[in-house]
């Protein structure tokens, strides 16, 4: 009997996780009609995290992360400022110019 209840246990969580990967996989409407941002703003959740990742390791002064996190910041606010003169919207040109600016904070972050 432990055996079985073990087992449904098991399925259970094994089903519970597929349901929360593939919700997490789906795109919202604004997502959808804005992938340019959200990439850029996805990409500057993930520095945003290895920025606390490097803080927590000791890899990392509180200062320099501060420094990394205000430059995060500022890029965020220039996607937003773009975004507002064209309806919401990034171009490919923006995009790629906040993405050069994001390779340098990662670089930034390396080091």
């Amino acid at each position: 009997m432990k055996i079985q209840s073990l087992l449904v246990a098991t399925l259970l969580v094994a089903v519970a996780g597929t349901t929360v990967c593939v919700a997490k996989d789906v795109d919202t409407k604004w997502q959808k009609h804005h992938p340019r941002r959200e990439q850029v703003n996805n990409r500057l959740h993930r520095q945003n995290a290895r920025i606390h990742e490097e803080v927590k390791e000791g890899d990392m002064s509180k200062a320099q992360a501060a420094k990394l996190h205000q430059d995060d910041r500022q890029i965020r606010q220039e996607e937003r400022d773009m975004a507002s003169q064209d309806h919401s919207h990034v171009t490919k040109q923006e995009q790629k110019t906040l993405n050069q600016q994001e390779n340098q904070v990662s670089k930034d972050i390396g080091h």
